[in-house]
Protein backbone atom coordinates (compact mmCIF):
# COMPACT_ATOMS: atom_id res chain seq x y z
CA UNK A 1 0.00 0.00 0.00
CA UNK A 2 1.05 3.88 -0.52
CA UNK A 3 2.32 5.61 2.26
CA UNK A 4 -0.34 7.45 4.03
CA UNK A 5 -0.07 11.43 4.33
CA UNK A 6 1.28 12.79 6.71
CA UNK A 7 -0.77 13.30 10.31
CA UNK A 8 -2.65 10.27 8.74
CA UNK A 9 -2.65 6.76 10.08
CA UNK A 10 -4.10 3.04 10.09
CA UNK A 11 -6.55 2.12 13.00
CA UNK A 12 -4.78 -0.53 14.08
CA UNK A 13 -0.93 0.57 14.04
CA UNK A 14 0.44 3.56 15.64
CA UNK A 15 1.50 6.75 14.31
CA UNK A 16 4.17 6.79 12.36
CA UNK A 17 5.31 10.76 11.88
CA UNK A 18 7.80 12.05 13.59
CA UNK A 19 6.97 13.34 16.69
CA UNK A 20 8.70 14.57 19.42
CA UNK A 21 7.41 12.94 22.83
CA UNK A 22 8.15 13.56 26.72
CA UNK A 23 8.06 10.40 28.61
CA UNK A 24 5.27 10.20 31.70
CA UNK A 25 7.48 8.58 34.03
CA UNK A 26 5.29 5.52 33.99
CA UNK A 27 6.74 2.58 31.71
CA UNK A 28 3.27 0.88 31.30
CA UNK A 29 1.80 4.12 30.83
CA UNK A 30 4.29 5.26 28.11
CA UNK A 31 4.13 1.87 26.41
CA UNK A 32 0.68 2.44 25.41
CA UNK A 33 1.64 6.00 23.91
CA UNK A 34 2.33 6.77 20.52
CA UNK A 35 5.81 7.74 20.36
CA UNK A 36 6.46 6.54 23.84
CA UNK A 37 5.10 10.02 25.99
CA UNK A 38 3.06 13.35 26.07
CA UNK A 39 2.96 14.90 22.36
CA UNK A 40 5.21 17.98 21.72
CA UNK A 41 3.25 20.43 19.13
CA UNK A 42 -0.34 18.83 20.02
CA UNK A 43 -3.38 19.10 22.38
CA UNK A 44 -3.82 16.16 25.12
CA UNK A 45 -6.92 15.99 27.73
CA UNK A 46 -7.10 14.49 30.63
CA UNK A 47 -10.30 14.20 31.96
CA UNK A 48 -11.14 13.26 35.50
CA UNK A 49 -13.72 14.26 38.44
CA UNK A 50 -12.86 15.70 41.62
CA UNK A 51 -9.11 17.24 42.09
CA UNK A 52 -5.65 15.57 43.33
CA UNK A 53 -5.60 12.39 42.43
CA UNK A 54 -2.35 12.97 40.24
CA UNK A 55 -3.94 14.72 37.24
CA UNK A 56 -1.25 17.00 37.48
CA UNK A 57 1.90 14.57 39.24
CA UNK A 58 1.07 12.62 36.59
CA UNK A 59 2.84 14.98 34.06
CA UNK A 60 5.89 16.26 36.18
CA UNK A 61 8.29 14.32 34.28
CA UNK A 62 7.42 15.83 31.10
CA UNK A 63 7.13 19.27 31.88
CA UNK A 64 10.56 19.29 33.48
CA UNK A 65 11.51 17.99 30.11
CA UNK A 66 9.53 21.14 28.66
CA UNK A 67 11.13 23.66 30.79
CA UNK A 68 14.13 22.77 29.37
CA UNK A 69 15.96 25.54 27.18
CA UNK A 70 14.31 28.12 29.45
CA UNK A 71 10.85 27.62 28.23
CA UNK A 72 7.81 28.33 30.52
CA UNK A 73 5.42 26.43 31.98
CA UNK A 74 2.35 28.12 31.74
CA UNK A 75 -1.01 27.20 34.22
CA UNK A 76 -4.26 28.32 32.81
CA UNK A 77 -6.87 28.52 35.52
CA UNK A 78 -5.86 26.03 37.95
CA UNK A 79 -8.48 24.77 40.45
CA UNK A 80 -5.63 25.44 42.81
CA UNK A 81 -1.96 27.19 43.15
CA UNK A 82 0.79 24.80 41.90
CA UNK A 83 2.18 23.08 45.29
CA UNK A 84 5.34 24.18 44.73
CA UNK A 85 7.48 21.45 47.05
CA UNK A 86 6.12 19.01 44.97
CA UNK A 87 7.18 20.46 41.91
CA UNK A 88 10.07 21.32 43.06
CA UNK A 89 11.05 17.31 44.13
CA UNK A 90 10.24 16.64 40.86
CA UNK A 91 12.57 18.77 39.30
CA UNK A 92 10.88 21.49 37.90
CA UNK A 93 12.55 25.18 38.27
CA UNK A 94 9.73 27.31 39.80
CA UNK A 95 10.96 30.70 38.07
CA UNK A 96 9.91 29.27 35.12
CA UNK A 97 6.07 28.66 36.19
CA UNK A 98 4.06 31.30 34.57
CA UNK A 99 -0.29 31.23 36.60
CA UNK A 100 -2.45 32.97 35.02
CA UNK A 101 -5.41 34.16 36.34
CA UNK A 102 -7.69 35.16 33.60
CA UNK A 103 -10.90 37.46 34.73
CA UNK A 104 -13.33 35.77 32.24
CA UNK A 105 -14.09 32.78 30.27
CA UNK A 106 -12.86 34.12 27.19
CA UNK A 107 -9.87 35.54 28.51
CA UNK A 108 -8.73 32.14 29.33
CA UNK A 109 -9.38 30.69 25.99
CA UNK A 110 -7.40 33.55 24.85
CA UNK A 111 -4.66 33.08 27.00
CA UNK A 112 -4.29 29.57 26.20
CA UNK A 113 -3.96 30.34 22.64
CA UNK A 114 -1.59 33.39 22.95
CA UNK A 115 0.66 31.15 25.22
CA UNK A 116 0.71 28.24 22.97
CA UNK A 117 1.30 30.18 19.92
CA UNK A 118 3.69 32.46 21.17
CA UNK A 119 6.72 29.92 20.93
CA UNK A 120 7.95 30.81 24.67
CA UNK A 121 6.01 27.71 26.97
CA UNK A 122 7.06 24.61 26.74
CA UNK A 123 3.82 23.40 27.98
CA UNK A 124 0.54 25.09 28.68
CA UNK A 125 -1.90 23.39 31.32
CA UNK A 126 -5.40 24.64 30.97
CA UNK A 127 -8.44 24.21 33.29
CA UNK A 128 -10.87 25.51 30.52
CA UNK A 129 -14.37 24.30 32.98
CA UNK A 130 -13.23 26.09 36.11
CA UNK A 131 -15.45 28.98 35.52
CA UNK A 132 -18.51 26.35 35.26
CA UNK A 133 -17.81 27.05 31.23
CA UNK A 134 -16.56 24.31 28.34
CA UNK A 135 -14.50 24.46 25.26
CA UNK A 136 -16.37 23.72 22.10
CA UNK A 137 -14.86 21.87 18.87
CA UNK A 138 -14.02 24.99 17.41
CA UNK A 139 -11.85 26.22 20.09
CA UNK A 140 -10.09 22.54 20.84
CA UNK A 141 -9.22 23.04 17.10
CA UNK A 142 -7.40 26.40 17.42
CA UNK A 143 -5.60 25.17 20.77
CA UNK A 144 -4.30 22.56 18.88
CA UNK A 145 -3.09 24.58 15.48
CA UNK A 146 -1.44 26.85 18.23
CA UNK A 147 0.06 24.11 20.16
CA UNK A 148 1.34 22.77 16.51
CA UNK A 149 3.19 26.42 15.65
CA UNK A 150 4.46 26.99 19.04
CA UNK A 151 5.54 23.95 19.68
CA UNK A 152 4.39 23.42 22.88
CA UNK A 153 2.69 20.38 24.95
CA UNK A 154 -1.04 21.42 25.37
CA UNK A 155 -3.35 19.74 28.43
CA UNK A 156 -6.77 20.29 29.24
CA UNK A 157 -7.87 19.30 32.43
CA UNK A 158 -11.67 18.57 31.78
CA UNK A 159 -14.68 16.60 33.45
CA UNK A 160 -15.16 13.10 32.23
CA UNK A 161 -18.61 13.90 31.24
CA UNK A 162 -16.63 15.88 28.12
CA UNK A 163 -15.95 11.85 27.35
CA UNK A 164 -19.30 11.79 25.42
CA UNK A 165 -17.91 15.01 22.82
CA UNK A 166 -15.95 14.64 19.81
CA UNK A 167 -12.01 16.10 20.12
CA UNK A 168 -9.63 17.11 18.25
CA UNK A 169 -7.07 16.23 20.88
CA UNK A 170 -4.43 13.75 19.73
CA UNK A 171 -4.58 12.14 22.89
CA UNK A 172 -7.54 11.90 25.62
CA UNK A 173 -6.63 10.19 28.83
CA UNK A 174 -9.46 9.21 31.37
CA UNK A 175 -8.32 8.95 35.54
CA UNK A 176 -10.16 7.08 37.88
CA UNK A 177 -9.29 6.43 41.02
CA UNK A 178 -9.60 2.76 42.54
CA UNK A 179 -8.54 0.94 45.80
CA UNK A 180 -6.29 3.25 46.05
CA UNK A 181 -4.40 3.11 43.01
CA UNK A 182 -4.77 5.35 39.77
CA UNK A 183 -6.39 3.92 36.42
CA UNK A 184 -6.03 5.11 32.94
CA UNK A 185 -8.22 4.80 30.46
CA UNK A 186 -6.75 6.00 27.09
CA UNK A 187 -10.54 6.14 25.02
CA UNK A 188 -8.14 8.04 21.75
CA UNK A 189 -4.68 7.84 20.95
CA UNK A 190 -3.16 8.01 17.69
CA UNK A 191 -3.21 4.39 17.28
CA UNK A 192 -5.74 1.35 17.79
CA UNK A 193 -8.04 0.98 20.27
CA UNK A 194 -6.76 0.27 24.18
CA UNK A 195 -9.01 -2.41 25.88
CA UNK A 196 -7.72 -2.26 28.85
CA UNK A 197 -7.00 0.54 31.21
CA UNK A 198 -3.51 0.99 32.75
CA UNK A 199 -2.88 0.77 36.16
CA UNK A 200 -0.41 2.91 38.49
CA UNK A 201 -0.17 1.24 42.10
CA UNK A 202 -0.19 2.89 45.31
CA UNK A 203 3.40 3.06 45.18
CA UNK A 204 3.53 4.39 41.88
CA UNK A 205 0.44 6.75 42.24
CA UNK A 206 1.71 10.92 41.88
CA UNK A 207 1.25 12.54 44.60
CA UNK A 208 -1.23 15.95 44.42
CA UNK A 209 1.53 19.13 42.68
CA UNK A 210 -2.01 21.18 43.24
CA UNK A 211 -3.22 23.09 46.92
CA UNK A 212 -5.03 25.30 48.29
CA UNK A 213 -3.28 28.08 49.19
CA UNK A 214 -3.51 32.29 49.44
CA UNK A 215 -3.90 33.73 45.83
CA UNK A 216 -2.11 37.00 47.18
CA UNK A 217 1.17 34.92 48.85
CA UNK A 218 1.81 32.73 45.91
CA UNK A 219 0.07 33.27 42.29
CA UNK A 220 2.44 34.66 39.66
CA UNK A 221 0.04 36.08 37.59
CA UNK A 222 0.07 37.29 33.55
CA UNK A 223 -1.25 40.54 32.55
CA UNK A 224 -3.39 40.13 29.66
CA UNK A 225 -3.33 42.86 27.46
CA UNK A 226 -6.46 45.09 27.50
CA UNK A 227 -7.21 45.51 24.04
CA UNK A 228 -6.70 41.84 22.84
CA UNK A 229 -10.68 41.69 21.80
Amino acid sequence: MSALPQGVWRGGEFEKTPRITFPTGHAALDAQLPGGGWPMGALSEVLHDGTGIGEVKLLAAALVRAAESDRLIAWIDPPYLPYAPALAQAGLPLERCLVVRPLTHEDALWAAEQALRSGACGAVLFWPERQSRNVDYAWMRRLQMAAEAGRSMAVLFRSTLSGTHATPAHLRIVLESEDGHLMLRIPKRRGPPLTQPVALHAVDRPRTALAPAPARRARVSLALAAGHR
